[in-house]
């Protein structure tokens, strides 16, 4: 095998996936409730999201940023008029945007800490991986990047003083297990950031393009960030994210300040645009609130689920029996794909425009597991 070992992957080829189906190199059909990690939130080869990219594809691919293109100088237009933003930075993954937001911050007050929470996950770049307090995943690559503080998330408040550059935090932990911020500490965290000059910034890489059941998850907090991070989602399927800055901080970087090659190309911004045409309209971010509840609802009545949390279709399941080896059988066994974020949780992150025949579907398959 020619790939470096830097994941641990299943034995399974897919060569081809409409919607919520994907399908393996001999054809069997698999469910799937993972959309690449949250990546896919319209599913597989969305038609819209096809016809964007083979249009622009057929115009133009790359320039460079030395130049503008139209789809992405449209494209940030629409991301700061449907959110607090002044501008927006665009780069090419979730880890490369927290990067940014971390130069941000640091510049608005320099040598300032940038506060994090337990079980944050931020990226595997070196910025991003100093702000992830996870000791298995920072530990081989020490030294790491100075000036980050971890707390406990309820400690945060307390903790913000003259000293802090920015508080960093998802308002939805992903990756360790779908841990819900309460709005009442964001609340805090807000007050305790004004009170000193120091920025909050939300990670919305996993949260954002109507994961949680609106198109951003600050949305629902009643908090407003001075700049969010987005990933994943936003492209349709195509590598692109965001840093999106707030009034605040909107005249922070100057140029030279930071770049990237590849950011905001016209064919990963065309793809962005067909995503919100589909993603952002009430009566779709209701329905993925709906089917939310229809999963949480489900998942709870399986035998072998011990509890169950989520925000809109982002959703965890806590299970009695070992999950990494429940996410491996559902996978060979009833062709399902979903992963374990721990010995004791599952994650559930089906595409947005999953029907709930097919969230009955995969709660069958999952129930002949236990």
């Amino acid at each position: 095998m020619t790939l470096a070992p830097t994941y641990a992957r299943f034995d399974v080829t897919f060569e081809s996936g409409s919607g919520c189906v994907l399908r393996d190199a001999d054809g069997v059909e698999y469910l799937d409730f993972l959309s690449g990690i949250a990546v896919n939130n319209l599913g597989h080869c969305h038609p819209r999201v096809v016809a964007a990219v083979q249009e622009q594809a057929a115009k133009l691919i790359h320039v460079s940023n030395l130049f503008y293109n139209e789809p992405n100088v449209r494209l940030a237009a629409r991301l700061c008029s449907r959110s607090f933003g002044a501008n927006v930075f665009f780069c090419n993954s979730g880890a490369e945007a927290n990067e940014a937001a971390i130069k941000l911050v640091r510049k608005a007050r320099p040598r300032g800490d940038v506060i994090v929470a337990h079980n944050a996950f931020h990226g595997r770049t070196y910025g991003a991986l100093s702000a992830t307090p996870q000791e298995s995943k920072q530990a081989p690559f020490a030294p790491l990047v100075p000036g980050f503080r971890a707390l406990p998330a309820l400690e945060i408040p307390d903790a913000v003083d003259a000293q802090t550059a920015a508080v960093l935090i998802e308002p939805v932990q992903g990756e360790s297990g779908v841990n819900l911020m309460d709005f009442e500490l964001l609340s805090a965290i807000r007050a305790a950031c004004d009170a000193v000059g120091a920025a909050l910034v939300f990670d919305e890489v996993q949260t954002g393009m109507g994961r949680t059941g609106s198109l951003w998850a600050y949305e629902q907090t009643g908090v407003v960030p001075d700049a969010m991070t987005l990933a994943k989602g936003l492209g349709g399927g195509l590598p692109i994210g965001a840093l999106v800055i707030g009034e605040r901080l909107k005249d922070v970087f100057a140029p030279g300040d930071h770049g990237s090659t590849f950011a905001g190309g016209p064919v990963a911004s065309a793809a962005a645009h067909a995503a919100l045409d589909v993603i952002d309209d009430e009566a779709f971010l209701a329905r993925v609130r709906e089917l939310g509840e229809l999963l949480q609802e489900g998942l709870k009545e399986l035998p072998g689920v011990v509890s169950v949390r989520g925000r809109g279709l982002m959703v965890a399941a806590e299970v009695s029996a070992g999950a990494p080896e429940l996410a491996k059988r559902a996978l060979l066994e009833q062709r399902l794909v979903i992963n374990a974020t721990g010995p004791a949780t599952l994650r559930f992150l089906p595409p947005l425009i999953v029907t709930a025949e097919q969230v009955g579907d995969a709660l069958g398959r999952l129930r002949a597991l236990f």
